[in-house]
Formats: C-alpha cells, sequence, structure tokens
C-alpha cells in the first residue's frame, strides 16, 4: 500500500490528500520521479477519495455497471520529486457535469515548506461497461461526489 498513514476522511472544505513515497521504481537515472509517474500518484489519490466517499469502484462496476475513465489531463511540471520523498498528493473537485466531473489535482512535498511539484486538471467521464459508451453518474454517486468538495 502507497498511503502511509491511515485512509483520510473527506471533508465538505477541505482538499483530499493522500500520501505517497518515492521509491526506487518511481525515478529515472538521475534519481528523478520521471514525469509520468505523477500521473500514477495522482490515480491514487482520486482512488482513495472515492473510497474515503464509500464509492468502492469494483462494485460501481458491478452495481450499476459504469466505470470511470480519464478523458482529458493537463499537466504542468514545476519542480523535481527524488528517492525517498514523501509527498502528499491532492484531488478537488472543481466541477460536476451529467457523465462527467474533473479534478484539480497536485503532488506536494511534505515538508515544512510545501513546495507543488505537479499540478493538473483530470477530467473523468462515466462509461457503460457494456457498450464503453458515455452515460450518466449515478445520482447516488454524484451526491457523494459532491458532499466531499
Amino acid at each position: 500500500m502507497d498511503g502511509m498513514n491511515a485512509a483520510p476522511t473527506p471533508c465538505p472544505t477541505e482538499t483530499f490528500t493522500w500520501p505517497v513515497r518515492v521509491y526506487w521504481e518511481d525515478t529515472d537515472a538521475g534519481g528523478i520521479v520521471f514525469y509520468a509517474n505523477y500521473l500514477k500518484y495522482f490515480e491514487r489519490a482520486r482512488t482513495e477519495w472515492l473510497r474515503a466517499l464509500g464509492i468502492a469502484q469494483s462494485r460501481l462496476q458491478q452495481d450499476q455497471g459504469c466505470i470511470f475513465v480519464v478523458s482529458d489531463v493537463q499537466l504542468k511540471y514545476l519542480h523535481p520529486a527524488r528517492l525517498d520523498d514523501s509527498l502528499l498528493v491532492s484531488a478537488r473537485l472543481v466541477d460536476m457535469g451529467r457523465s462527467s466531473f474533473t479534478l484539480e489535482q497536485e503532488a506536494r512535498l511534505d515538508a515544512a515548506v510545501p513546495t507543488v511539484l505537479c499540478r493538473g486538471t483530470v477530467r473523468i467521464g462515466c462509461l457503460n461497461n457494456q457498450s464503453m459508451r458515455p452515460t450518466r453518474i449515478p445520482a447516488e454517486v454524484q451526491q457523494a461526489l459532491q458532499s466531499g468538495t
């Protein structure tokens, strides 16, 4: 498990954060986090945010017949993370549609001076898992997502 602490509980007025440690496998030959790994860190934070809201993606697929997929990502790399760094990766809902939602995400050093390393927006679409076509986010899931903003 990548989290170093117990799962945080989302607060309606706060951004959800998830701790991540940088391992050898995350770095390039120079000991710096390989750029694509920030997408993995963002994915972990989103998944844990959903779990903290009571949304298990496996249950969503089995019970509701839908899955969440990334449809758009915009990233800005600001500073490098290095081997053994302790990071806090955040997710905050900024837009909610019928079949998609958008999050702002950041990875920052978990330090006295929390330097932002990577910042981005990620759009998540809801697809029918059989047809792979866009479908409405179930009402109870939409309500849970909006309560965690």
